[in-house]
């Protein structure tokens, strides 16, 4: 976390990015109640909420997918191409939002409803603040596979990619596709729980990927994992 002037330590900095203004109040006024959450920026678009991360650099984005002048989408890849990028969380009104995907892709690093509770949002952001990818395993699976069975595979991806990747990285790769958590891959596979934190940390580095959610859709476009039919 950066941690800017006037913020404490272990302050997670949040940028608000909503076209609509009761939504940034909201959300803001709820962080505020926090003492290790703090509001450093709003941006009512997309274009301004890509100013707003290099003016305030802030740890976490809550970003909306349809706003003006630049959507979240766009907002997101281009903030995530900046080095030391913060995490972006994705505002959306369905689970299955078809924006949701792209906005992954894009490089977020997970999303939450926009009815969310207030602290499954404040636990939202420090997970995500603290590295971790958030998409619910049953999310993953229904999301994810979802929509990679829908787009056609990328030319740019294929197996070629995991061919750096141990055996026992490829099973672990294609258990979190599975949407299983650290503690399910480690009964899974009669290992220690760290043992698998460190086969993912190698596995992000080796991929060179941002976090968990990246590895799913490249385990998916790489053929590694087949989606789901009806």
């Amino acid at each position: 976390m950066t941690g800017g002037a006037g913020t404490g330590a272990g302050t997670v900095r949040v940028a608000v990015a909503d076209d609509q203004e009761v939504a940034r109040a909201g959300f803001g006024a709820l962080l505020a109640t926090q003492p290790d959450l703090d509001v450093v920026a709003t941006a009512a678009d997309g274009a301004a909420a890509v100013r707003a991360c290099r003016e305030h650099r802030p740890d976490v984005v809550l970003m909306d997918v349809r706003m003006p002048v630049m959507d979240g989408i766009e907002a997101t890849r281009r903030i995530t191409a900046e080095p030391d990028a913060p995490r972006i969380l994705i505002l959306t009104t369905f689970d299955l939002d078809e924006h949701v995907y792209d906005a992954l892709v894009a490089g977020a690093s997970g999303f939450l409803l926009k009815d969310v509770t207030a602290e499954r949002l404040f636990d939202a952001v420090r997970v995500v603040a603290a590295g971790e990818a958030l998409i619910a395993p049953a999310v993953t699976r229904r999301l994810i596979g979802e929509f990679a069975r829908l787009r056609p595979r990328p030319p740019s991806r294929g197996t070629g990619v995991l061919d750096t990747l141990t055996p026992r990285e490829i099973d672990v790769l294609r258990l979190v596709a599975g949407g299983l958590t650290n503690a399910e891959i480690a009964g899974r596979l009669v290992v220690g729980e760290e043992t698998v934190k460190t086969h993912v940390s190698r596995i992000l580095r080796k991929l060179g990927l941002r976090d968990r959610v990246q590895a799913v859709v490249a385990a998916y476009e790489s053929g590694l994992v087949l989606p789901r039919t009806r």
